[in-house]
């Protein structure tokens, strides 16, 4: 007898005796619930349908860890990886062979990914708009003494500041009125006209604009902007090991093509430009709702978006900075003053980057009631966090979205304070 256990249900199969030609038969199946009673099941269980079980959503994540100053980041690829991909490049190397590479590797667009990129730049547009005009509205707090930034009526109280003179003000933080750019965080990048051509140095950077490394990528990954132009290869890259075999001719950058008629592009696609604009007039509570829900469901593309061309287009990002550069190779300016810059001789330590340091999501503390009292220190293990734009959008009217709810924390009660001595 053959037995299947499935939850609470037992299934089992008779087996009949053998018959002359020593074969065995099946019958039905037959099945035992709970309360010893047994029902007869005409089906084979080979045929019976597979139930797809439901993605589960944890119930509470842990907060994002703050990673230490004194130590380099983690690889976001694991070390064991590189080191065998870089012992089979070498081995091709010595034998003469040459590298298989693919687009977007070999300097070839990747068809596939050129709507995707058109439609996070437009949802990138959508999001500094929306997100300028919410803050005139939602109030955002910024400390002028570390990067602690809150979105709330008031500053929270909770004493966690490490910024110069933290101890004469017992780690409380000194809130000022914060801006786009506290929410948003700028993370910019140079913009190369050829990624496989020379590099930035030390000596020409200013020779290179700066432009947020969302729309360099997208711009690397098939985005015409005329502003910005960008070599398009026909021909493929070819390597032999690190050693580039054909990289076809060099080509003189071209001047960017300014148009009068139409508004500088910079002013759409950079948090400063949103700084410069005229102040936007308060909107209706129907009017900002509608908003909140517009600019959160471009800030979801954008990130979707960014971790899909990730995938395939290379970007480095420094193991001690911010700093982040889009190619497949990290430029040479010394400006890293993070720990042990000065054993590097102020060079970067270019590793392969990931999405949070493309586009940061900057967590921030969950406020549950707008109209309560202020966030303090001693209840700090019942509050949750979410991304500072996520949480201006919910504060405007928007629904959290499914994935933020683990660790926003929605179903910890929050103790008063007297009470949360006696919280276990």
């Amino acid at each position: 007898m053959v037995s299947l256990c499935h939850s609470n249900v037992w299934l089992g199969f008779v087996e009949i005796k053998r018959g002359k030609a020593g074969e065995s038969k099946m019958i039905w199946p037959v099945m035992r619930t709970t309360s010893n009673t047994f029902v007869c099941v005409g089906k084979d269980p080979s045929q019976q349908l597979r139930v797809k079980r439901k993605e589960r959503v944890p119930q509470n994540v842990d907060l994002p860890p703050i990673l230490p100053k004194n130590k380099k980041k983690p690889y976001a690829i694991p070390l064991k990886k590189m080191h065998r991909a870089a012992k089979t490049d070498k081995k091709l190397a010595e034998m003469g062979i040459e590298k298989h590479l693919e687009p977007p590797k070999n300097g070839l667009l990747v068809p596939d990914l050129i709507p995707v990129a058109h439609e996070v730049l437009e949802a990138w547009k959508i999001l500094i708009k929306g997100l300028s005009q919410l803050l005139t509205v939602i109030p955002v707090y910024g400390c002028s003494h570390c990067p602690e930034v809150h979105v709330g009526p008031v500053g929270h109280h909770i004493q966690d500041c490490r910024g110069s003179g933290n101890v004469h003000r017992r780690s409380f933080h000194s809130w000022v009125r914060g801006s786009i750019n506290d929410v948003l965080i700028p993370i910019e990048s140079y913009h190369i006209f050829d990624p496989f051509g020379r590099r930035v140095k030390h000596e020409t950077r200013f020779q290179y604009e700066r432009i947020p490394a969302v729309v360099e990528l997208c711009i690397q990954a098939g985005v015409d902007l005329p502003e910005y132009p960008s070599r398009r290869r026909t021909s493929p890259i070819r390597m032999i090991g690190k050693k580039f075999i054909n990289r076809g001719e060099y080509i003189e950058e071209p001047k960017p093509q300014l148009f009068k008629d139409t508004p500088p592009l910079l002013e759409e696609i950079d948090t400063y430009g949103a700084l410069t604009r005229q102040s936007h007039s308060p909107l209706p509570p129907s009017d900002l709702k509608m908003l909140a829900k517009k600019t959160l469901k471009a800030y979801r593309t954008v990130r979707r978006g960014v971790r899909r061309l990730m995938e395939k287009y290379p970007v480095k990002a420094c193991g001690y900075c911010s700093e982040v550069h889009v190619g497949p190779f990290g430029h040479n300016v010394k400006l890293c003053g993070e720990f042990k810059h000065q054993w590097r001789d102020g060079k970067h330590g270019w590793q392969d980057a990931t999405a949070d340091e493309v586009f940061p999501p900057n967590y921030v503390w969950h406020v549950r009631d707008i109209n309560g009292p202020p966030l303090v220190g001693t209840l700090k293990r019942f509050y949750g966090k979410a991304p500072a734009i996520v949480e201006v959008c919910v504060q405007a009217g928007a629904e959290i979205p499914e994935k933020y709810k683990p660790m926003m924390r929605l179903d910890i009660i929050v103790p008063d304070s007297d009470e949360a001595r006696l919280v276990a």
